[in-house]
């Protein structure tokens, strides 16, 4: 796609002027049937692409004291640094705005060190190239994340209006999450509340862990229990922030940690499981576009639900 120019002319005392900048040209763009976002404008002023009477204007926040003719240039996204791959996904729900995915355990979600082919943005830009770009370069269409272990739906944004709106929705947390955890032994009750705050591990900064909260980032987690075994217990969890690695950690710290989570848990697993038994099993959400909430649900998959067969 070649750059892109957009030119525009406020006068004094007419609308627009002495407004913000970074908003006259977020309103004009829109007004042109632009896709743009506000942090997208302010990128594009601070890195010079915006001038007024021909000279670049790098504050976002600045009035124009005045009339000026402002001029926009917008240049062609940055092709993606990773490669569509033919992979198989399970896509339980598809439409112009979103997919809606059932991952599998052992799936990264995102390429980073170790770990450039075979994540679900190789096969989402396999499955749909026009994602390219959308949202941010490195992670495109990525709305939220899944442990690499850790099975379950994820949300993948086919549009910047799109990603906006869902990313919107996680951040002031209207979007309902349930996922089923099995744990080594029992919590202290049966429904219970966590409210732990997370922060980097001073030890080990490729792990997470609980911090005071003037050093973590505040994190709470609800969970319900389903069924009782002999020695585990499998609960419906409910996170109601969205830290790293948050239900491993919590349900560490009541000391009944996750079956299978080597990590955070027991070295040696406690029952036959190659992964962690944890399961992204709902979300309810807004489509975008749409005032109704939807959900979607994932089943176990087969070797989950083996095991707890076993237990039974």
């Amino acid at each position: 796609m070649a750059e892109r120019v957009v030119q525009f002319s406020v006068t004094a005392g007419a609308p627009g002027a002495g407004e913000r900048l970074d908003k006259l040209v977020l309103a004009e763009l829109v007004r042109q049937g632009l896709d743009v976002s506000r942090t997208q404008i302010r990128r594009l002023i601070e890195d010079g692409f915006v001038t007024l009477d021909g000279h670049p204007a790098i504050k976002p926040a600045m009035r124009l004291p005045g009339s000026a003719w402002i001029e926009v240039r917008i240049p062609p996204a940055a092709p993606s640094p990773h490669q569509p791959e033919d992979i198989p996904l399970d896509i339980l729900f598809e439409n112009d705005d979103l997919l809606v995915i059932n991952k599998p355990a052992g799936m990264v979600v995102h390429p980073a060190a170790g770990h450039f082919a075979g994540t679900l943005v190789n096969a989402v830009l396999g499955h749909d190239p026009e994602l390219e770009g959308v949202g941010d370069v490195q992670r495109p269409g990525i709305v939220h994340r899944l442990d690499k272990d850790t099975s379950g739906l994820i949300v993948v944004a086919k549009s910047d209006a799109a990603h906006r709106e869902l990313q919107r929705q996680f951040k002031e947390r209207e979007v309902e999450k349930v996922y089923l955890a099995l744990l080594d032994g029992r919590p202290p009750t049966d429904v219970g509340r966590i409210e732990a705050a997370i922060g980097r591990d001073p030890r080990n900064r490729k792990r997470m862990a609980i911090a005071p909260n003037q050093r973590g980032r505040a994190a709470v987690t609800e969970y319900t229990v389903t069924a009782h075994y002999a020695s585990h217990t499998l609960v419906e969890a409910r996170p109601l922030t969205g830290r790293t690695h948050q239900l491993r950690l919590h349900f560490a710290y009541l000391k009944c940690p996750v079956v299978g989570d080597t990590v955070y848990g027991r070295r040696t697993p406690t029952l036959p499981l190659r992964r962690h038994f944890l399961h992204a099993a709902r979300l309810t959400l807004r489509l975008p576009g749409s005032s109704r909430r939807t959900t979607f649900e994932a089943r176990l998959p087969p070797e989950l639900d083996h095991l707890l067969q076993l237990l039974a």
